[in-house]
């Protein structure tokens, strides 16, 4: 069989095996001169000849001088990014929130409203505390969040473990995930220059359920303050509550009752039977100014 005219084909291989021995491409393609083919590499054990340089082709002269490559430009190392960035501001890390310093006792009296604070609402169901909370953070002059553990806990959707169904691991499980989550949130707000204030049914009689957890998570620093208005009322505000934040009586009165085993135990207490929410504020910025100047033992 012939082939049409042109580049001849190369010899047939095996399969598994390179081109046959002895046949060069360059053979049967002519063109501009080649240099020399590239030098087998050395059996092992034996030495390496220098390779010299390519002798000059007949009539073209004496190689013109090649000056030196040009040294590299050197680069300086990039830069490391911040372990810990929100576009191009750098966060600092948060950390436990230290003990309030205390003032000289020829100064004035401590501003609670300027001043960079972790609170703690204590109370039963329908004390008052998120919306007194909410308030007090929306009228401070300083930037101020407001964390409330039972948002957060509800955050779980699915497997919610609801308390009014019982407490148990589970519920408990959760309630200590959504204690540490809102001080972790908390660390790092008062790192970053904003206050905090936070609520809770913190029960005074139940460590697992105690500020034993909100001083860990938080730091000494936290300033606890329980609002506790007469049963009537709570019972009141109870009832106009719906979904599962709205509790059976025989519930609040239980945890009103349980929530009496604040007094007697140095935290200061605020009973806001008679007060509506921006006087309770404002009550509230008293007691965290002498909470200030004499930070609380617990």
């Amino acid at each position: 069989m012939q082939h049409p005219v042109g580049s001849p084909l190369p010899p047939p291989h095996q399969p598994g095996h390179g081109p046959a021995l002895g046949w060069s491409p360059a053979a049967h393609h002519p063109g501009p001169p080649q240099g020399p083919a590239p030098l087998p590499p050395p059996a092992p054990g034996y030495p390496v000849a220098p390779r010299q340089a390519p002798s000059p082709l007949p009539g073209s002269g004496p190689a013109p001088h090649q000056p030196p490559p040009a040294p590299a430009p050197h680069r300086p190392a990039p830069a490391a990014p911040a372990p810990d960035t929100t576009g191009h501001v750098p966060l600092p890390p948060g950390g436990p929130v230290a003990v309030p310093s205390v003032p000289p006792a020829t100064a004035a009296a401590p501003d609670p409203t300027t001043t960079t604070l972790a609170v703690l609402l204590i109370g039963p169901a329908g004390a008052g505390k998120t919306s007194v909370a909410k308030y007090w953070a929306d009228h401070r002059r300083v930037p101020t969040a407001h964390i409330s553990l039972d948002d957060v806990r509800e955050w779980v959707r699915s497997g919610f473990a609801d308390p009014q169904t019982g407490w148990n691991e589970h519920s408990e499980a959760q309630y200590r995930l959504a204690r540490r989550t809102c001080g972790f949130s908390a660390r790092n707000f008062l790192a970053n220059g904003i206050s905090c204030i936070l609520d809770d049914a913190v029960f005074p009689d139940r460590p697992v359920v105690g500020l034993g957890g909100w001083k860990r998570h938080v730091g000494p620093g936290l300033l606890p303050v329980v609002l506790l208005p007469g049963l009537d009322i709570v019972l009141e505000r109870n009832a106009e509550r719906s979904g599962n934040r709205r509790l059976t009586d025989e519930e609040v009165a239980r945890i009103h009752g349980r929530m009496a085993g604040w007094y007697g135990s140095g935290l200061p207490i605020i009973d806001n039977s008679q007060l509506d929410i921006p006087e309770t504020a404002h009550l509230l910025d008293e007691v965290l100014s002498r909470s200030i100047a004499s930070p609380p033992n617990w």
